[in-house]
């Protein structure tokens, strides 16, 4: 196991833990939402807020998760407000996001293999004080992503409803932004602001195939994003390959696993299914005047 030995594969392996925990927990209700892209704009925003912490000399990742923040509270009000022209205000705020990074980088005589680390991950990248703050905003997705699923997967089926049961859908529609967004800044370091929705999203499409259930679907989603995150950070340490890329490469890679099987184990289910109302059903028993019997 010399993978554990250097001090950068401990760091890179528990980002990765913690980023295959973090991004499917929370993609989840983004599915629901139909908001599956919704990550890739707040990587967009996040890229200001990595050009802004070189300009600062301070901690691309704190201020990166506070440009996130306030972007994806920004992108819920429009969403929420329904104007027609919310697309195009959402579409200035992604490429402004994105200029703006390249622009502050730039300017702060950043090179372009720091601007491509935060773009695509880079697991040798992941210092100290980046785990410190994973584990911290990791911490907080991890306790609102389990401890409110059921406030969170009813206003994701049905705002109405919820708000019909007196929920605070603004406030926890704005909690999902936010959550998403600290998982943008989680999985920067590993995976990239530019394929972080990707493993928003694919682990939970891979789950939906065979999965019934909410539980079942969001438990295996985890297994999926915790198994591609670390064996794709693996991979990356022994092969020398980009570890963003082959983590979102084994996540497809699963994804399709999964499509494959779907038919078939659907086609199991009913059998087993019409076996079992079989051995349910009762047998009618015979009226009382069939048993009569006429003494001569």
């Amino acid at each position: 196991m010399d993978i554990l030995n250097p001090a950068f594969m401990q760091r890179a392996l528990l980002a990765a833990l913690l980023v295959g925990i973090t991004a499917p927990a929370i993609g989840i209700y983004l599915v629901q939402r139909r908001q599956a892209l919704m990550g890739d704009g707040i990587g967009h925003v996040a890229l200001t807020g990595v050009g802004l912490g070189f300009l600062l000399n301070t901690s691309p990742v704190w201020v990166a998760t506070a440009v996130c923040v306030v972007g994806a509270v920004v992108m819920e009000l429009i969403r929420s407000s329904g104007k027609t022209r919310g697309d195009i205000a959402l579409a200035m705020l992604f490429y402004g996001g994105m200029a703006g990074g390249v622009m502050l980088m730039h300017l702060s005589g950043g090179s372009n293999a720091n601007l491509i680390s935060y773009l695509f991950g880079s697991i040798t990248t992941v210092a100290e004080e980046d785990i410190l703050a994973i584990c911290v905003l990791a911490a907080f997705v991890i306790l609102t992503t389990v401890g409110l699923r059921k406030q969170l997967f009813a206003i994701c089926q049905d705002e109405e409803f919820a708000r019909v049961t007196g929920l605070p859908v603004r406030l926890l529609n704005l909690l999902v932004a936010v959550t998403a967004a600290l998982t943008v800044t989680v999985a920067m370091r590993v995976v990239g602001l530019l394929l972080v929705s990707a493993l928003m999203v694919i682990p939970v499409a891979a789950s939906q195939a065979i999965a019934r259930s909410f539980a079942t679907t969001f438990a295996l989603a985890v297994t999926i994003g915790v198994l591609v995150t670390v064996s794709g950070t693996a991979t990356s340490y022994y092969v020398d390959v980009p570890s963003g890329a082959t983590i979102v490469l084994l996540a497809i890679g699963v994804f399709l696993t999964l499509t494959a099987l779907a038919a078939p184990l659907a086609r199991k289910r009913a059998r087993h299914a019409a076996d079992s109302e079989k051995h349910c059903t009762l047998d009618v028993p015979g009226t009382p005047a069939d048993d009569v019997r006429v003494e001569a």
